[in-house]
């Protein structure tokens, strides 16, 4: 990986690109301390509390913006679940489908209606945070109301706008981009939280739970490496045929499933459904404890939702039928299996096998270090769903550095 940013580093377009993005952090990690005015910093700290609930998750994803109660408290969530609004829309509603399909025009109606709904969204959960925390206002009113909820909705929207700006000029995706630099900022403080926790538990039992959750982190990391590269290759013969003169076809090919094909999309997307309802719930002023991370509720609720959306996510990336009458117009054919119909229902079977081992994994990835938490004395601020964004997104990211140094020819990165 230092390998490859280093030769890419050498590429003066690439450069830039890398720099760009840097600096698109910088002015995220600098906005996570500009204060939201007539907020009160401890009354965020407080629905933190012990990291046990979503609210200690998005302070997570924000870097600490929330509880430092600043303008980017909400993180980029209200634009993931746009997002979610928008894709759900568009399977269902055959206009949308058809618009999306119309190509570059098509998209950036999808895009806009996107960019509305996250502001839409960002409002009602800013108007859900404002209600949750009266009682640390200095002032009540409808000036403070406007200025909380104003402040928070533009955050996110700059937030949103600042991971556009990354996707289109600088490296990675923008949006995941954000999200990494939120985690990582918090690994210090993760760390030094371990450290105490294990200084406080004396004995046995606190080796015992400091090497549990050093194994299954440590196994998580490697899992997440095997697995993102992991792919089921389905064979593929192209018939020959004469053209003119020449001989054309007749080569072998393969096509690439892969276990892992959406990533830790899934992942991003669990955790932004999860939180909007507990918000809500604020705004009524409530407390739904099934939305506390150590209770069973939410942890099948959550492994759940991982399965649901990594096939969801699959599904829009990967079109069987689509994939197989381009292999039959090009005159290729999967061995065994006869070309048009019986060949997509076959990768359909194979996608829907792989699928389901890719969305178990990320599951149990997912869940188990919430698991070893609620049964060890060790609190984890950064857990199985951190460490998957966190090598999920490196590993993507490097990816993309080295398929734009292929585009500009650049040979020798990989030795």
């Amino acid at each position: 990986m230092f390998q490859t940013i280093r030769n890419a580093w050498k590429i003066p377009d690439l450069r830039k690109k890398i720099l760009f993005t840097l600096f698109m952090i910088a002015v995220f990690r600098l906005g996570s301390y500009i204060p939201v005015p007539g907020l009160d910093r401890g009354a965020l700290q407080s629905m933190i509390g012990e990291g046990n609930n979503l609210f200690g998750m998005l302070d997570l994803f924000s870097g600490g913006a929330f509880g430092n109660a600043t303008i980017f408290a909400m993180s980029i969530t209200p634009y993931i679940n746009s997002s979610i609004i928008i894709q759900l829309l568009t399977v269902a509603i055959p206009a949308l489908e058809r618009l999306a399909k119309e190509g570059e025009e098509g998209r950036k109606r999808l895009a806009s209606w996107t960019r509305y709904g996250t502001v839409i969204l960002a409002f009602i959960q800013a108007t859900g945070l404002y209600f949750a925390l009266r009682s640390g206002l200095t002032n009540s009113g409808v000036v403070p109301f406007i200025l909380v909820t104003f402040s928070f909705t533009a955050g996110t929207a700059f937030l949103m706008w600042l991971g556009e700006q990354i996707t289109e000029y600088g490296v990675g995706n923008g949006i995941s981009i954000i999200i990494f630099a939120g985690i990582v900022s918090r690994v210090p403080s993760s760390v030094i939280g371990l450290v105490n926790n294990f200084k406080a538990v004396q004995g046995a039992q606190g080796i015992i739970s400091l090497a549990a959750i050093v194994i299954v982190s440590a196994a998580s990391i490697l899992l997440v490496v095997f697995i993102n590269d992991a792919e089921r290759r389905i064979p593929v013969q192209y018939a020959k045929r004469m053209v003119g003169r020449k001989m054309y076809g007749g080569q072998s090919t393969h096509i690439p499933i892969k276990v892992a094909m959406a990533g830790v999309i899934p992942i991003i997307f669990a955790m932004s459904i999860l939180s909007f309802p507990q918000t809500i719930a604020q705004f009524m002023g409530k407390n739904i404890q099934i939305f506390n991370t150590t209770s069973w509720w939410y942890i099948v609720l959550y492994f759940v939702l991982i399965i649901f959306f990594t096939y969801f996510y699959t599904a829009i990336q990967f079109n069987p039928i689509e994939v197989a009458n381009n292999m039959k117009k090009n005159g290729g054919f999967i061995p065994g299996i006869r070309p048009g119909k019986p060949t997509s229902d076959f990768i359909n079977r194979v996608l829907v096998k792989i699928t389901l081992a890719g969305a178990v994994f990320l599951g149990l990835i997912a869940v188990l270090p919430q698991i070893v938490v609620k049964y060890t004395a060790f609190h984890l601020t950064l857990g199985g769903s951190s460490l998957l964004i966190l090598v999920g997104v490196a590993l993507e990211t490097v990816k993309q550095i080295e398929s734009q140094m292929l585009m500009r020819h650049y040979k020798g990165f990989l030795d």
